[in-house]
């Protein structure tokens, strides 16, 4: 419990400085970069205070002026705070459609070309999916955690559709990543922080025009990421 207090803490008193300083820079000139820059670092480094260390592998082996949609697992609150920080570019997220009813948050979100999302209605959810695909256009990478929601168990909830839609569309590379240790640092229905090690494991870029369909890339994603995952929290093989 207290590391978690320690987390919110640094939050509260670190956010509001950097809304102080990034809000009027973004607004007076048009650009987010400086916004976006401090609102990911007091993220991170919050995470940081909770005892949460942060490895991070093959990231190495992505070109970083490539615009790519990043398909991760998502098992913690933690995962996003954790992952977009590292991403060496500034990237897109979807955002539940309720935040961009929040004035001065939604003119900084629109500045940075987030995409509001709406997964219960389903002409929402086009539309998310056609700025989601303008957004990959200007040459801004994506973030997708592709089960929708987090897993309890650890385990690969069943991906949406979505995203590879998206991916076959664009043709923008899609790289798998594995998120791994969040479940045990803080899992879901848990407030608690437990101190320990998350592992972001960035996967080799797949190019959407060598899978026959959605189905085929969503497969290799899927593999991909579980790849990464602990034994116990692998799909078992199904006998022949």
């Amino acid at each position: 419990m207290i590391r978690t207090l320690l987390m919110l803490a640094f939050w509260l008193l670190l956010v509001p400085f950097a809304a102080l300083i990034g809000f009027p820079w973004t607004f007076l000139s048009g650009k987010v970069d400086v916004l976006y820059w401090l609102g990911t670092r007091v993220a991170f480094a919050g995470v940081r205070v909770a005892g949460v260390k942060v490895k991070v592998v093959g990231l190495g082996s992505l070109d970083p002026a490539a615009t790519y949609i990043f398909m991760s697992n998502h098992v913690s609150n933690l995962d996003p705070p954790i992952l977009v920080p590292v991403i060496p570019r500034r990237t897109s997220v979807l955002v539940k459609k309720e935040l961009f009813r929040v004035p001065i948050l939604s003119r900084a979100m629109r500045l940075a070309s987030l995409v509001p999302v709406e997964r219960s209605n389903r002409d929402a959810a086009i539309a998310s999916l056609r700025a989601a695909s303008a957004v990959l256009a200007r040459g801004i990478p994506m973030t997708i955690f592709v089960e929708g929601t987090r897993s309890l168990d650890g385990r690969l909830l069943p991906f949406k559709k979505g995203p590879f839609y998206l991916a076959m569309e664009s043709g923008a590379p899609v790289v798998p990543v594995t998120i791994v240790g969040t479940h045990h640092i803080l899992p879901k229905r848990r407030f608690s922080i437990r101190a320990g090690t998350a592992t972001v494991v960035f996967h080799p870029p797949l190019n959407p025009q060598q899978f026959s369909d959605r189905d085929a890339l969503l497969a290799a994603v899927r593999d991909s990421i579980e790849s990464a995952l602990p034994d116990e929290y692998r799909t078992p093989a199904r006998s022949a």
